[in-house]
């Protein structure tokens, strides 16, 4: 037997299994898996590689089969608890949060001090909204190995969750310090600092710095004909029902006839609006599984004209493949409105109200003309209601963003707008207003600025038409800063809810600006947090009622008629920016 993948015809299914497990120790999952086929094909009811198979499936991405090979290994023995371990985080990957859980309690009812599977458990229960019992288990997992990078992010994305900002970037520089070459936990310490005033740039610029370190860059790419259609790749975990695939699927259908548009997914994730943009692709491949050397030599292979990033920061970014340099020309857009400081991406695409030409930046600037983003408005959303102020007798805020962008500042504003109009209210809904002791956390933090209980109203998460419906009862969004509302806010506009934005010193900070000034209202754009609290002042007051009661029925059309929904205009100033991009 051999690494090579071959061993003799009299191998033993024994042996042939060893073969795999040394596969898997060396990451090489489509040969591991071809092994442990093998075996199994000879004795089904091998236990070491139904699990060997699981673990090849789950690395490869195929979720649902390594499951189904969990449970057959379970099956012969129930009392397996490294199938069971491997059976939770499987489920959790699939999203299948329950499920997970009851298989990570199993596993904890065998081993009390399993520290994978406590970590495992508090994301598990996160996702289910049960907050403190996830802070626990976190915790736990973490008493137990407190070394462990794996644990600290845990607990990160916790504490993220909860709004806890400083509190989560101290588990992510923890993270970064145990493992330099975590480059998910570095991002993640990165998108984080988003959601504060912090200079991003000595972060960017170490990220760029770690990830070139570890890659070799190509330096020729397979030749090109001058005539042929622009060969363009997307990379992102994120081509499906989330903000990414809203904003992308409109722009791919208007442009597929000029552009051979090259998918490479980095998620298992898949639904109809995955469909929706495979359909506008000329090829569509997944890259989950694959480590970055892998990936871009795939993409390498593709002859590509130009890649791009969809993710930035965000989570299942794949930003270290970019620094192998796959393609000859490299681009970010739209994954988090920032630059990736990845050296090897040649051009942040942004517009001239997120990006002004004073700004400094580390790639070059790709400015679109007007907008950076094009939406693609909700099928079957509802029609729009009548301003609520005027049947409820007082005016209603709202915020529908993650509880993580409400700093002390921001709330710090909301409550002197609340102080000035005692008869307002305020809506916030997020998924982590479902836990009721994150209810009682927030009413307290307003009750310390003077903000009784009976003005605010909180609700958790709701399907998308339930969610878009919930504006009815809103008549002003009110953005959170530095880190302001995206889909938030065009969703609420299209529901016919202006949004009262702050401008921010960075591109980021910067989106609702250009938001508002596409749709022509700068006048909800304002300069500092003062100004903030006097336009809302301003805008809410008596006199402005009815003012607010015609642009809500007018906003929609608005919105469709403006270039962040003029699919086919901003196709064409997109089209442009490729070829520029490709042409350089």
């Amino acid at each position: 037997m051999s690494l090579d993948g071959t061993y003799s015809r009299s191998a033993s299914p024994d042996e042939r299994a060893a073969l795999g497990h040394e596969l898997l120790r060396s990451q090489r999952w489509v040969e591991a898996l071809a092994c442990y086929e093998a075996v199994l094909e000879l004795a089904p009811g091998h236990v070491p590689a139904r699990v060997g198979q699981g673990i090849a499936l789950q690395n490869l991405g195929r979720l649902g089969p390594a499951v189904a090979a969990y449970r057959q290994a379970l099956a012969l023995r129930p009392q397996l608890s490294a199938a069971r371990y491997n059976l939770g985080s499987c489920l959790l990957e699939l999203g299948r949060h329950g499920e997970a859980e009851a298989a990570l309690r199993e596993v904890l009812a065998q081993q009390p001090d399993h520290a994978g599977a406590l970590a495992n458990l508090g994301t598990a229960l996160k996702h289910q909204q049960r907050y403190d019992e996830a802070l626990r288990a976190c915790e736990r997992a973490l008493a137990l190995q407190p070394a462990a990078g794996l644990h600290h992010a845990n607990l990160g994305a916790l504490l993220r969750e909860l709004g806890r900002i400083e509190e989560a970037l101290s588990c992510y520089e923890r993270v970064t310090a145990l493992e330099p070459g975590n480059f998910a936990a570095f991002s993640d310490r990165i998108f984080l600092a988003q959601y504060t005033d912090a200079d991003p740039a000595p972060l960017l610029r170490a990220y760029g710095e770690a990830v070139a370190a570890a890659a070799r860059p190509y330096a020729q790419w397979p030749a090109r004909e001058p005539a042929a259609r622009l060969r363009v790749g997307l990379v992102s975990a994120d081509l499906r029902e989330h903000p990414i695939g809203y904003f992308l699927e409109s722009v791919l259908a208007a442009t597929a006839d000029a552009v051979d548009w090259h998918a490479y997914p980095n998620s298992p994730a898949s639904d109809t609006l995955s469909e929706r943009l495979r359909g506008h692709c000329r090829q569509w491949t997944p890259i989950t599984g694959l480590d970055d050397e892998a990936a871009a030599r795939l993409i390498h292979a593709d002859g590509l004209d130009l890649l791009i990033d969809l993710s930035g920061h965000t989570a299942g970014n794949r930003l270290p493949l970019f620094a192998w340099k796959p393609a000859p020309r490299q681009a970010t857009w739209l994954g988090s409105c920032t630059e990736t400081g990845v050296a090897a991406i040649d051009h942040f695409m942004a517009d001239p109200w997120i990006a002004p030409a004073d700004m400094p930046f580390i790639a070059a600037v790709q400015r679109l003309p007007e907008t950076f983003l094009c939406f693609t408005p909700p099928a079957g959303a509802p029609e729009l209601a009548p301003l609520p102020a005027l049947k409820a007798g007082h005016l209603t805020f709202g915020c529908f963003n993650k509880l993580a962008k409400l700093n002390d500042g921001v709330l710090d504003a909301w409550a002197r707008i609340l102080s000035a109009l005692p008869r307002s209210r305020l809506m916030l809904k997020c998924g982590t207003l479902a836990d009721d002791a994150q209810r009682r956390r927030m009413a307290q933090r307003f009750a310390e600025r003077g903000i009784a209980a009976e003005r605010l109203i909180f609700e958790g998460p709701s399907p998308r038409s339930d969610y878009l419906r919930t504006y009815d009862r809103v008549d002003i969004v009110l953005d959170p800063f530095p880190y302001p509302g995206g889909t938030t806010s065009i969703e609420g506009l299209w529901m016919g809810v202006p949004v009262l934005t702050l401008a921010g010193a960075t591109p980021l900070a910067r989106q609702g600006l250009s938001i508002m000034n596409n749709l022509g209202l700068p006048e909800w754009v304002a300069t500092d947090a003062n100004d903030y609290v006097a336009r809302a002042i301003s805008l809410a007051s008596t006199t402005n009622t009815q003012a607010l009661a015609e642009l809500r029925q007018g906003l929609r059309d608005r919105l469709r008629t403006s270039p962040l929904c003029d699919a086919g205009r901003f196709a064409g100033h997109l089209l442009q920016a490729l070829q520029q991009m490709a042409q350089r």
